[in-house]
């Protein structure tokens, strides 16, 4: 896919080479100074007249007519180089990508070194390629029937810049894993329910398993019967499949210790149980394992680059159906934990499932949690649907989950976690806790819940009911799943540093 190239870039033979062009320049210097001379200063004619823009974003495709090995020039405004961040050139990058691939380009090579910036190094600037180029090129081939159609996409990129091959080499395939693993999120997110049951998202992690080494255990429903895992087993009741609590086990030191726990809500399908959804709430619950997804695509990417880390990944995975034995409203069960739950809402069984998977977490040996999951609509209500929502109990753990998304490209918003907010979730006057005291406050509610189960466990909540999915396609990816948090954590797991 990728190759990488010390050789004066307009020798590369490709269909296309693309270039970047920053600060609107009044005369070219360097390398293009050379590419203007072997088209006697039209170039910068073209820059002039604005038919060639250095305005971030901006594209410009030209025929070189021979005068360099390559077919086309591919001009693309970086912008003004103090604003060039490295998530503005994903963004570019992942907009040249999805312009090359609906135009039919095959074969394209990259003057890496026009994109560089003050902050920006050659191998930043390799990752934000290859991450770009997987997510901005992903599509979910669907279930139509196939047409004769020839797919478009781009078959290989040579990557063309003076600084160590060797280095750009790996930079490309750490940002290509984490396009990647975004990418399998996706398909699961996008997938539907019918076709993605509890049973097929553990066959997806025992694969995931086989691949990398990965440590596995898959509880059945008696298994969890006989651990107590009432919480979860509850919000299975009114189904006819199966249940299944997913663990992955990942073992980068000598030593099971530190280990980070991601915890990722799987429920397959969402009704909404008595409490049904209206018609136009429950379409697109297929949706609502997007937690579960974000963490197995995590679990990819650290399965490839391999960090020195310890992680357990803990996934609770149902649909949540009405019928004869489904849990209702006023009901009371029991958690792994023993805390009992009085049910007010059966549209609240996220955090049901997340409770037991919490506590199996810690069975498991986590020492951090982090639980991801489209909790709440109210995180819609509260942030609109392109922020995740947070609650956390620990300052040094919510700090590095914060600068994880933040150089992953996705934001997070932290909302208040009270002891007001604790003692409406055990307001129940004949359990311990209940699990839905509101609509008031309600994203805050729902993890708030959670938290119940972290105890004196360093735990960060991630509410990504708005940004699981989109409706518009953007420069990173199309309409459907963004395989939010995936990167998060992934980042998170890598970078981490122990906290005393």
């Amino acid at each position: 896919m990728f190759k990488t190239k010390n050789i004066h870039p307009f020798e590369q033979e490709s269909e296309v080479l693309i270039v970047g062009l920053k600060d609107k320049p009044e005369k070219f210097e360097g390398l293009l100074s050379e590419l203007d001379e072997a088209f006697s200063g039209e170039l910068t004619e073209l820059v002039k007249s604005g038919d060639v823009s250095a305005k971030a974003k901006s594209t410009a495709k030209i025929h070189t007519f021979g005068k360099v090995k390559a077919k086309r020039l591919f001009f693309v405004g970086t912008g003004k180089e103090k604003d060039l961040t490295f998530d503005l050139l994903k963004e570019i990058f992942g907009r040249v990508f999805k312009e090359l691939k609906s135009q039919g380009q095959s074969h394209v090579s990259v003057m890496l070194d026009t994109f560089l910036a003050e902050g920006i190094e050659a191998q930043d600037a390799a990752h934000a390629l290859a991450e770009s180029f997987a997510l901005s090129t992903y599509e979910f081939e669907g279930y139509k029937r196939k047409s004769n159609r020839p797919d478009k996409r781009i078959e290989s990129i040579t990557v063309l810049s003076a600084s160590s091959e060797e280095e750009l080499d790996a930079a490309l395939a750490v940002g290509y894993a984490y396009g990647k693993g975004t990418n399998s999120a996706r398909t699961l997110v996008n997938t539907p329910g019918n076709l993605l049951t509890a049973t097929d998202l553990a066959s997806h992690a025992i694969q995931l398993a086989e691949k990398y080494g990965f440590e596995t255990d898959i509880l059945d429903k008696e298994e969890m019967e006989k651990l107590g895992m009432g919480a979860f087993l509850a919000v299975n009741q009114g189904s006819v499949e199966p249940p299944k609590m997913i663990v992955l086990k990942y073992q980068g030191k000598e030593n099971w210790e530190d280990v980070i726990g991601l915890v990722g809500k799987g429920i397959t399908f969402d009704t909404g149980g008595y409490s049904i959804k209206p018609k136009d709430g429950i379409v697109g619950m297929k949706s609502d394992m997007g937690g579960a997804a974000a963490v197995l695509g995590a679990m990819e990417v650290i399965g490839e680059l391999k960090p020195e880390q310890n992680v357990v990944a803990v996934i609770p995975s149902t649909d949540n159906m009405i019928s004869g034995a489904a849990f209702k409203p006023d009901d009371v069960i029991t958690s792994m934990s023993g805390k009992t739950i009085e049910v007010l809402n059966t549209d609240a069984e996220g955090r049901l499932a997340l409770a037991d998977a919490m506590t199996y977490a810690k069975h498991h040996g986590a020492q951090y949690l982090i639980d991801v999951a489209t909790l709440t609509g109210g995180v819609i209500v509260a942030l609109g649907l392109d922020k995740t929502g947070a609650l956390t109990n620990h300052e040094e753990l919510f700090e590095q989950v914060l600068e994880a998304s933040d150089e992953a490209g996705e934001f997070i918003w932290r909302l208040p976690y009270t002891k007001k907010d604790i003692e409406r979730v055990r307001g129940s006057q004949i359990a311990d806790l209940n699990n839905s005291p509101g609509r008031d406050g309600h994203a805050i509610m729902g993890g708030a819940f959670v938290g119940e189960f972290a105890e004196g466990t360093p735990w960060v909540h991630l509410d990504i009911a708005g940004t699981a999915t989109t409706t518009k396609g953007y420069d990173l990816g199309p309409a459907g799943a963004t395989g939010a948090m995936t990167r998060t954590l992934a980042l998170l797991v890598e970078r981490f540093e122990p906290i005393k």
